[in-house]
């Protein structure tokens, strides 16, 4: 896979990676809802090792579903969302799928937190499907 990069709205945070993402999926928890600003998030997980970021990400912690903190990071000039660190997905960062410079290759496989999805979201295709997280 060629280098994946991206960046926020107004270009002053950007990232780059040289890994194959660990997975491609959705997730309609509320928290995420919020974070996103729209029905679900589209997340890319890359190892945090292979993620370099350039600019200064402002960050906001809350505790997640797992009882575990989540970091949501964004940029503190435009306020896109860009990424998010699990303490339960410990050495993965999620990067929101809408900051990717090419996004041809996104397709989710799976997709969490299906139990509180918007009811007017109806997604096709075959993905794994869990009320909330998987295990």
């Amino acid at each position: 896979m060629p280098t994946i990069t991206g960046g926020c709205l107004c270009g002053r945070i950007r990232y780059s990676a040289d890994a194959e993402p660990a997975f491609v999926g959705l997730c309609h928890c509320h928290d995420c809802q919020k974070f996103t600003g729209s029905a679900f998030a589209a997340v890319i997980g890359l190892p945090k090792s292979a993620v370099a970021v350039t600019g200064a990400l402002k960050g906001f912690t809350k505790q997640g579903d797992s009882g575990k903190p989540i970091n949501r990071m964004f940029c503190p000039e435009c306020g896109a969302s860009v990424m998010d660190e699990a303490e339960a997905a410990l050495g993965i960062v999620m990067i929101q799928a809408g900051t990717l410079d090419d996004t041809s290759w996104v397709k989710p496989t799976s997709q969490i937190y299906c139990a509180s999805a918007q009811s007017w979201v109806e997604l096709s295709g075959e993905m794994k499907s869990f009320d909330r997280t998987p295990g």
